[in-house]
């Protein structure tokens, strides 16, 4: 009775068609659930995430949980969770992909997950990194660490959305540095971001995190474009 009134006053709605959520429902209705377009890349053998950084960083395995386009539920969904303070929805992300890696052998080795960090001034501004609670559910299925304190953002960007590869490319080449770095050392490392696009941003993160000794580097995003 308690939530019936609670939800009276509160109605839970869902964050990508705003419709009123279902008592079974969380973040998002049933109805736009199967209509994201998941991109299935960790159960086949399409690695397109290795193919977009192939020639400028290695990674071991990579997996995007949608694809995303402009003016889509995607959009929507990401749009809330950085823009609009709903970070559920790196809750809720997080255990859809957490559980799906947990059957696929090659994610059963992650030892250490570490999220794409937002620079402090950027993080003051925001309250959270959109990506920590998507981030902290993946480790928590694999049964791996949540590390935030190695890879540290150095420099203060503004919105890369509108800006080209080669702009792309130029301002994230030395955006990130390491510290702490002997708890990564011989780690095979999951490293976690909202969207990849030319992965620029992913490739920096990479080059920094190599200066630490003998690590295996894969990628999971909540998006691809």
């Amino acid at each position: 009775m308690f939530k019936s009134i609670v939800n009276l006053f509160f109605p839970k709605v869902c964050y990508a068609c705003h419709h009123l959520l279902n008592d079974n429902e969380d973040a998002i209705c049933t109805t736009c659930r199967h209509s994201l377009p998941v991109t299935n890349f960790h159960f086949n053998t399409n690695n397109t995430i290795k193919h977009v950084l192939y020639g400028r960083a290695k990674i071991e395995n990579g997996t995007a949980l949608f694809r995303f386009e402009k003016k889509s539920i995607v959009q929507q969904l990401i749009h809330n969770l950085k823009y609009r303070g709903h970070e559920h929805i790196g809750f809720v992300l997080g255990n859809w992909l957490g559980s799906e890696l947990q059957t696929i052998p090659h994610y059963k080795n992650i030892d250490i997950v570490i999220p794409v960090p937002l620079h402090k001034k950027k993080l003051k501004t925001r309250g959270y990194n959109q990506v920590t609670k998507f981030g902290e559910q993946i480790a928590r299925a694999l049964d791996a660490k949540y590390i935030d304190d190695v890879l540290i953002k150095i420099t203060n960007t503004t919105s890369q959305v509108n800006k080209k590869r080669l702009g792309r490319w130029y301002d994230n080449k030395t955006l990130f540095t390491t510290q702490n770095t002997a708890s990564v050392n011989n780690k095979h490392i999951l490293l976690v971001d909202d969207i990849i696009t030319t992965g620029a941003t992913i490739e920096a993160c990479i080059s920094a995190l190599n200066t630490s000794q003998n690590i295996t580097i894969s990628v999971a995003v909540m998006a691809i474009a």
